[in-house]
């Protein structure tokens, strides 16, 4: 089959390149159609009982996602100079499209009683901008009496203050998105410009915007550093333009596939996807790597070079092909998770590493043939004495240190699995981020001033038709909130109770001390007033259509996935107990950083079982090749080792495990096992062409292919390493860790791995038993004929 494979590719060259450079154009023309995903990303499935939860809750009250938030801290701001400015600016962003509301101190508004109606009615505090310093302190002192804003818009110790503005929903997914945003932030900075005064930006449209355009950026970033990086270190290699060029214009052949098959599957790019092409650019080029190297091993030793093209086809076409498809699957599997994100990641990234098999076998061969034979220049590499010493040194060792490599081993192994049992999983909304950034620096001013940003959500099922308005209700709600409300990293809560209380002290001509729920005397004349005013458009926030269930609605820090578990369960959830237990009421905590949270822990769980799904397809694929035990175990365990060093050093360097660094483990096993298969499979061929004497195999084996696992070890390191470069910490997690990865795989495999050929394997071989590497001739012994067609292919040449 790869004898015909080999002479068809190089008869119809030409061709067959004609056909790949159709199908690019194609992509290339798809790939106009793709759009960014601006959507939150949605990782808890919908079935999910919580999800189903949230879902409802949306239906009911609207999003709770869509709020972003301008802060200032600063005296200045109570100046009537500063004030007008910051009024101007809040009236700015109000006349905004997209923007639904804006909530700031200058247009606040406040119930008041209209005795003539018998009802409420909202009022704004500032009607009309006061003309001077003290009629402006007036009026802010008036406002900071009303204890409903109070914890929300103002922080009476301190005087920090809020503007919340609203995001329409159909906004804030959709690329206007980013420009509604920008456009606040640019409002915002201009009123720092002009005041003096500092102001920080917070809110789940803000980081989403400010992550998203940083994802854009550091893309077009990774892309060109992985192809500027891999460019050189091809050319120190091979000491030839032309074996820097093709590979790379290999690359970028796939790469404009990666974007037609995200359009095609009509996938939008996402943090995963947008990944995928400087990922495929890292991992695409050992397959160059291998060829040109063997292309170069068998032209110095015979000089005919359709024979040498013809030759790499046949002798490392299959085994390219069974590296590509273990690579593949560690992508793969992520499609049998139920996270859509993990789902696209892995299916394109899977489909286009086997494309990256099929335009390497083409290109690669082709290209070569219509080109002059390899110079001795280009040849110098075979001989490089540096690399030439290191693996004669690899080859002493493994025969006569194989103890010692065995006990280090162990030891690397039991430290590494001790350091394993110390990695502790979390994630954070704001993850990644580093501390120095703006983002993270006014995420902690909010914090800091205000208990946080981040929305959380408790519902409250009362049980009966217009329960809310039950008194008794009430004060159990209230008892709740005010629990809630003693906890540091919470916001004070916003629900009918304060609403009602609100109503209580503006039935009292807005005195202080009245802020508290009403009583059984006046609960019938502030209820009457309430069904009579202005307030319907408020309360159906807050209150279901039947005035059963009722939001109360809380902002909070971003405490992290642990600790947040923790507050829900041992300390919310046994204080619902223990106030709701006598009452036909039902609480249950919701909202999106309940669902984001649980939805990475749920992502963690489905990368670790993807991974153990990759171990067995990889087992299975190299039982089909060996159709041996021993030789499957022997085959696994140089790539196990590296996996479990980088879970050692994330347990002593207290790096967490949460999906980014999850990710690598199946990936990466994916990719170290490459070059196991690689030296398996010259080793089978030295076996047969060496009367099965084991030691010469090994040592033959390690001298040809040890050159090319070093050379695209190092490319896969330096390649995967420029992720350090990242602003966010996932990322450079995930470059580290995989280099490291990476690193340690090459030294398991041209070390530990022979080193258990030569303990355990004896040579001998079923002569009835024919496992599947020893069904492909060009596998299982040399190739010792003279190649006549591809002689004849030479005369062809187009």
């Amino acid at each position: 089959m790869w004898s015909k494979l080999a002479h068809t590719i190089l008869r119809f060259r030409v061709t067959l390149m004609v056909l790949l450079a159709i199908v690019t154009v194609f992509m290339g023309y798809k790939s106009q159609n793709i759009k960014w995903s601006y959507d939150l990303a949605n990782i808890v499935p919908e079935k999910d009982p919580d999800m189903v939860y949230f879902r409802q809750f949306r239906e009911t009250f609207g999003e709770d996602g869509n709020i972003m938030a301008i802060g200032v801290k600063d005296s200045a701001i109570y100046k009537l100079e500063t004030f007008k400015k910051f009024s101007d600016l809040t009236y700015e962003l109000e006349a905004q499209e997209g923007i639904r509301n804006v909530l700031g101190l200058p247009n606040l508004q406040k119930l008041e009683k209209n005795n003539q109606k018998r009802a409420f009615e909202l009022k704004p505090i500032f009607d009309g901008f006061p003309e001077t310093q003290d009629e402006l302190d007036s009026l802010l002192q008036g406002a900071a009496s009303l204890k409903f804003y109070s914890g929300q818009l103002i922080n009476s110790d301190n005087g920090a203050t809020l503007i919340l503005i609203t995001i329409r929903k159909e906004v804030l997914n959709s690329k206007n998105r980013d420009q509604l945003v920008n456009s606040i932030i640019d409002a915002g900075k201009r009123f720092e410009e002009e005041s003096g005064v500092d102001v920080h930006f917070a809110g789940l449209p803000y980081s989403r915007s400010i992550t998203t355009s940083k994802v854009k950026a550091e893309l077009n970033m990774f892309l060109g550093l992985s192809l500027i990086v891999t460019g050189i270190i091809l050319f120190l290699f091979f000491r030839s333009f032309k074996a820097v060029f093709f590979p790379l214009i290999i690359i970028g052949v796939v790469v404009i596939w990666v974007m037609g098959t995200l359009a095609l599957l009509e996938y939008k790019i996402t943090l995963l996807t947008g990944l995928i092409p400087p990922i495929i650019v890292v991992i695409g080029i050992p397959n160059s790597v291998y060829m040109l190297n063997r292309y170069h091993h068998e032209f110095s030793e015979h000089g005919d070079q359709m024979k040498a093209l013809s030759r790499i086809i046949r002798k490392i076409g299959v085994v390219t092909f069974i590296t590509n498809l273990t690579t593949a699957v560690g992508f793969f599997v992520l499609a049998t998770t139920q996270i859509n994100v993990l789902v696209e990641f892995g299916i394109v990234a899977g489909i286009n590493i086997m494309a990256t098999f099929v335009v390497s076998i083409i290109l690669i061969p082709g290209v070569f043939s219509l080109y002059k034979p390899p110079s001795q220049k280009h040849l110098k590499h075979l001989k490089f004495k540096m690399l030439d010493a290191v693996i004669k040194w690899l080859d002493v060792i493994v025969h006569k240190l194989r103890p010692a490599i065995f006990i280090v081993t162990i030891i690397v192994a039991g430290v590494s699995a001790y350091g394993l049992s110390q990695i502790k999983a979390v994630s954070y909304m704001v993850d990644d981020i580093p501390e120095n950034s703006p983002l993270k620096k006014d995420l902690h001013f909010f914090e800091e001033n205000f208990s946080g940003i981040m929305p959380l959500e408790i519902i409250i099922d009362t049980g009966a038709k217009k329960g809310v308005q039950n008194l008794r209700n009430l004060r159990k709600i209230d008892e709740f909130e005010n629990f809630i409300s003693s906890i540091d990293y919470i916001s004070q809560p916003v629900s009918v109770v304060s609403f009602a209380k609100a109503a209580r002290q503006a039935f009292y001509n807005q005195s202080p001390a009245f802020y508290s729920l009403p009583t059984n005397r006046d609960m019938a004349f502030i209820m009457r007033y309430l069904s009579e005013g202005e307030t319907e458009d408020i309360s159906q926030s807050f209150v279901d259509s039947t005035s059963r269930y009722l939001r109360v609605s809380l902002k909070i820090a971003d405490i992290g996935s642990n600790r947040l578990d923790s507050l829900v369960n041992g300390v919310i959830a046994p204080k619902i107990d223990s106030i709701f237990v006598d009452s036909k009421m039902d609480v249950n905590l919701t909202g999106t950083t309940l669902m984001f949270i649980k939805g990475n822990k749920f992502l963690i769980e489905n990368l670790l079982t993807s991974m153990i799904i990759a171990f067995f397809i990889i087992a299975v694929i190299m039982g089909l090749l060996f159709r041996n035990l021993k030789m499957i175990i022997i085959s696994i365990i140089p790539n196990i080792i590296p996996l479990l060093v980088t879970a050692g050093i994330m347990g002593y360097f207290g790096i967490p495990l949460k999906p980014s660094t999850a990710l690598i483990f199946s990936i990466v096993f994916g990719i170290s096992v490459d070059d196991s298969i690689h030296f398996l499979a010259k080793y089978r061929q030295e076996l047969f062409a060496n009367n099965f004497n084991v030691s010469k195999a090994i040592s033959k084996s390690i001298r040809e292919t040890g050159s090319s696992m070093i050379y695209t070890s190092i490319i896969l390191f330096f390649g995967f390493i420029i992720f350090v470069l990242s602003e966010f910490g996932g990322t450079i997690a995930l470059g580290k860790l995989t280099s490291i990865t990476l690193f340690f795989a090459m030294i398991t495999n041209v070390v530990v791995l022979p080193a258990l050929i030569l303990q355990f394997d004896s040579g001998k071989r079923n002569k009835k038993s024919h496992p599947l590497i020893e069904s492909v001739p060009e596998l299982a012994e040399g190739i010792d004929d003279d190649d006549d067609e591809s002689k004849n292919n030479s005369n062809n040449a187009v």
